[in-house]
């Protein structure tokens, strides 16, 4: 592993507060690869081997259900998965598997949880982390079973408009397959949300989405704090966010 690295997994705030002691020996333990697309890193039902962190690249977290799939996540740097599965040692929840050319580091989970014992303050982060996952859980959980395809839609475009400082004109962060697995449609369901939306105040064409009558698209999305956000962290999905389960 690169030492320039080091930095930026520290101000993670899963590493922040643990010793120094303690982060440098789980890192002297690292592994560190580089992937190209399309390469499945990690299966739902296996166990886990190793916490990743995402230093460059990008990382689509997926499950699968009898010929169905569907999108969890993308996960983009500098981010971790998959941490649940990890300190409870149980199979994992989701796969993975990289979307362009990725580089990752791997905390073997041995080091890992045999430091989560004896450091209070990595303890204590990786509680914090897990909560934190969960809330971002939920909220998703509620986007897709008490909106419609169209409110959906319209309360992302206004999180990824905040995300991006308020702007008006914002590109979407993901090709719109994706985005319509993440956000629960089929890709047909997703581009008739998207050419309805032209009457509520947003216009898209192609990965450019414009605002064109902002409290129009609030009117249909009618934003809440208690599914949108934020919480004192910022969860952005599906493009990048620490993913637990």
């Amino acid at each position: 592993m690169r030492d320039s690295e080091l930095p930026a997994i520290r101000r993670l705030p899963l590493f922040r507060t643990m010793s120094e002691e303690n982060f440098m020996s789980l890192t002297r333990a690292a592994y560190v690869q580089t992937f190209p697309p399309q390469v499945l890193l990690i299966e739902e039902g296996a166990q886990p081997d190793f916490l990743h962190i995402v230093m460059e690249g990008a990382v689509e977290l997926f499950a699968g259900w009898h010929r169905r799939e569907t999108t969890m996540a993308i996960v983009r740097p500098v981010s971790t998965f998959i941490l649940a599965a990890c300190i409870k040692d149980a199979p994992y929840l989701m796969s993975a598997r990289t979307l362009e050319k990725t580089r990752i580091i791997l905390l073997p989970v041995g080091d890992l949880n045999s430091i989560f014992r004896r450091d209070p303050d990595f303890a204590m982060a990786t509680v914090e982390e897990l909560a934190s996952c969960y809330r971002r859980v939920v909220r998703q959980s509620k986007d897709l079973k008490l909106r419609s395809t169209r409110e959906r839609l319209a309360a992302y475009v206004l999180r990824k408009s905040a995300d991006a400082g308020g702007t008006a004109s914002l590109v979407l962060p993901v090709e719109k397959r994706l985005l319509a697995s993440f956000l629960g449609m089929t890709p047909e369901s997703l581009s008739r949300a998207m050419r309805s939306l032209k009457d509520d105040g947003a216009k898209i064409d192609g990965q450019r989405v414009i605002i064109t009558d902002r409290a129009a698209l609030e009117a249909l999305a009618r934003p809440s704090i208690l599914i949108d956000g934020p919480d004192f962290e910022r969860a952005e999905e599906p493009d990048t966010s620490s993913a637990t389960p």
